[in-house]
Parts: C-alpha cells; sequence; structure tokens
C-alpha cells in the first residue's frame, strides 16, 4: 500500500474524529457504512465526479483543495460547504477560502442530488462522505493511487469564517511553520510533502506569489531560488498590476497528471510558492524530495508509519 494511499487513510481518520463526539464518529467510519442504505453511493459519486471532469479539467483540482480546506479547518465534516447567512459569516467566505473554485462545490451538490433522488439514499448520506469519495476518484483519475474510503463522517451544520484563520497553510510559510500546521493535524514533515505534492494539479492566481517574482528583497527582486527562466515565464504571465482573476499552472511541466514530477520540479527551481521551493532549499526536507524526484514508485509505495 503506498505512502500516498496510506496518509490520505490516516489524514481522513484523524481529521474526521475532531468532529463533536470522537469516540462516537470514530467508531462508525468503516467501508460499508451505508451497505444497507445506499449500497451503490460510491458508484453513483464516480459517475457524477467522471461527468464533472468530463465537462471541466478543473473539477479535478476543485475537489481536491475543497476536501483539504475542509479537513484543516473543523475536521472533514463538509462545513466549508454551508452559505453564510445574514447572521454568520461562514468557512466559505473567508478570505482563504474565496478563490475555491465553484466547480468543487458543484461536484458535491450535483453528487448529493444523484444520492437523494434514489428513495432508500434520500438523506441518509453526508456531503461529507461524499466530498470524501469525490476526493479519492479524482485523485485515481489523475493518475495517484486508488484507495478505499472509510465512510460515516457527520456533516457539521456550524461554519464560522473566523475559524479558519490561522488554520490553513499560506503560499509564504517556511518548513517550521508548514511542520508546525501539519503537526496540529497529527502528520508528520514526510506527509506533509506528500500532501504538498497535490499542487502537481490545479493553478494559482498570481497575487498568491508576485512578491517572489518583483518585490521579493530590497536586494533582490526576483527570489534568488527561482529558476531564472521560469521567473520571466511568470513575469509574463503575471505582469504587475495584472487582472486579479487571472490564474497560471502550478506544474508547468504536468498540470493535468497527479505525479512525481512535482518533486522534479522543485528541484529545477520551479516551485510556485514559497512553501513549494522550500521543501527543496531547506536541508531538512531536501532527501525526501530527492527520493521522491528520482523514484514514483518510491513516492507510491513508501509505508507510511502509521500503517500498523
Amino acid at each position: 500500500m503506498g505512502r500516498l494511499h496510506l496518509l490520505i487513510i490516516v489524514f481522513l481518520s484523524v481529521s474526521s474524529v475532531t468532529i463533536f463526539m470522537p469516540e462516537l464518529v470514530a467508531a462508525q467510519l468503516k467501508t460499508n457504512y451505508y451497505a444497507k442504505t445506499c449500497p451503490n453511493v460510491e458508484t453513483i459519486v464516480r459517475n457524477v465526479v467522471n461527468k464533472k471532469i468530463q465537462q471541466t479539467f478543473v473539477t479535478i483540482p476543485a475537489v481536491l483543495r475543497l476536501f483539504f480546506h475542509d479537513c484543516f479547518v473543523e475536521g472533514c465534516d463538509s462545513s466549508v460547504i454551508v452559505a453564510s447567512t445574514s447572521g454568520n459569516t461562514a468557512e466559505k467566505d473567508h478570505p482563504d477560502n474565496l478563490s475555491l473554485a465553484g466547480d468543487g462545490f458543484d461536484t458535491v451538490i450535483k453528487a448529493k442530488a444523484a444520492i437523494d433522488a434514489i428513495p432508500s439514499c434520500k438523506n441518509k448520506v453526508s456531503c461529507a462522505d461524499i466530498l470524501a469519495i469525490a476526493t479519492r476518484d479524482v485523485v485515481q483519475l489523475s493518475g495517484g493511487p486508488g484507495y478505499t474510503v472509510e465512510l460515516g463522517r457527520l456533516d457539521g451544520f456550524t461554519s464560522k469564517a473566523s475559524n479558519v484563520e490561522g488554520n490553513l497553510p499560506k503560499p509564504t510559510f517556511n518548513l517550521d511553520q508548514l511542520n508546525t500546521m501539519f503537526a496540529s493535524h497529527g502528520l508528520n514533515q514526510a506527509d506533509m510533502i506528500a500532501l504538498s505534492a497535490a499542487h502537481t494539479l490545479g493553478f494559482s492566481h498570481c497575487n498568491k506569489f508576485t512578491n517572489r517574482i518583483y518585490n521579493f528583497s530590497p536586494q533582490n527582486p526576483v527570489d534568488p531560488t527561482l529558476n531564472k527562466t521560469y521567473a520571466a515565464q511568470l513575469q509574463q504571465m503575471c505582469p504587475k498590476n495584472v487582472d486579479p482573476r487571472i490564474a497560471i499552472n502550478m506544474d508547468p511541466i504536468t498540470p493535468r497528471a497527479f505525479d512525481n514530477v512535482y518533486f522534479q520540479n522543485l528541484q529545477k527551481g520551479m516551485g510556485l510558492f514559497t512553501s513549494d521551493q522550500v521543501l527543496f532549499t531547506d536541508q531538512r526536507s531536501k532527501g525526501t524530495v530527492d527520493s521522491w524526484a528520482s523514484n514514483s514508485k518510491a513516492f507510491q509505495t513508501s509505508i507510511h508509519k502509521c500503517d500498523d
């Protein structure tokens, strides 16, 4: 079983048990949770995901990022999907979540509608489980590992933007900041590096990294850890005062594949965020990046410490 496979399973379990009643939620998680009430739930979700991907590839990174932003705030409880009201600003409207692509939300909404269209399934399947299943599907359909999803999460109906603050990694984070944040979720440095590989998919708006190509420091306007050719390309794609809606691929080489090219890019100084490139420039994490960059199988099959 691969490191990423195991890591996602552990991450789902660790993050899910933070919701309201830890012992109850932890005990409920099992692969056949809907065997009697909605046995075809995973097939239904997979069909919706496939259709969405056919409509737009953005579905893949959108679902993956939505899942991450949900789990790192209050656990994997789908509270990131809850809408704001006149009396409450929900998680989805926090500044850190405003860039979440609508196709991620739409995938969950459409899958929920397809499930509830079946009488025996109606109101039986949580949006949290739907998002967990859809995440597995988009990872696998983009070339990543397949894995079994344990189900039985409860939806969280409390969603506050204030809970997001300080709970999501920033693109400017250094290694210590990344390790501290991931450790708060029971994840170690290797886990953090593996999850960072999700940046092999998707896109970023220019304002998330323009500091690296225009005003990094008084001595170096361009971040010296950036590949010079890549930096010039970024400046062309993201000129000063660019339209904030403009976005570019996180992975300039294989932006539609879940692969280890992300790590190879870091070796070449082509990590888009500071928080990406630091994984290679900091000697404490460089070894892991080098290992996974040179051997895709090592990335996929290294055994997670929690496999016992």
